[in-house]
C-alpha cells in the first residue's frame, strides 16, 4: 500500500464496493437457494476480506513500525482510519438520506 492514507482509504472503500456487487449479483443468481456451500462462502469471503483489509490498513505502518519509524507508523495508520470512518460516514448520511437505494 501506500503512504498516503486517503488512497488507503480509498482502496478499502473500493474493495468494499466490489465484494458488495459480487454478494448482490449472487443473491439474485438462479440456483441460490439453501445449501451447506452458502455458509461456507460467506466465511471464506468473510476471511478473505479480513486479509485484504489487515494488507490496506496495516502492511505500511508496520513496515515503517520495523524500519523504526514508530511515530510516523502509527499517524499512518490512524489517518488511515480516520479518513475511512470519514468516507464510512458519508456513505451512511448518503443512505439515510435517500439518495443511494
Amino acid at each position: 500500500m501506500t503512504k498516503n492514507p486517503f488512497l488507503n482509504a480509498l482502496a478499502a472503500i473500493v474493495y468494499i464496493v466490489l465484494v458488495a456487487f459480487i454478494m448482490s449479483f449472487a443473491s439474485g443468481h438462479p440456483g441460490s437457494g439453501k445449501s451447506i456451500v452458502i455458509p461456507i462462502a460467506v466465511v471464506s469471503l468473510f476471511t478473505l476480506s479480513a486479509a485484504i483489509m489487515g494488507y490496506i490498513f496495516g502492511y505500511q505502518p508496520l513496515t515503517m513500525y520495523l524500519d523504526g519509524k514508530k511515530k510516523a507508523a502509527v499517524n499512518l495508520f490512524l489517518q488511515t482510519l480516520a479518513v475511512f470512518a470519514g468516507l464510512t460516514v458519508i456513505v451512511f448520511i448518503l443512505l439515510f438520506s435517500g439518495i443511494l437505494k
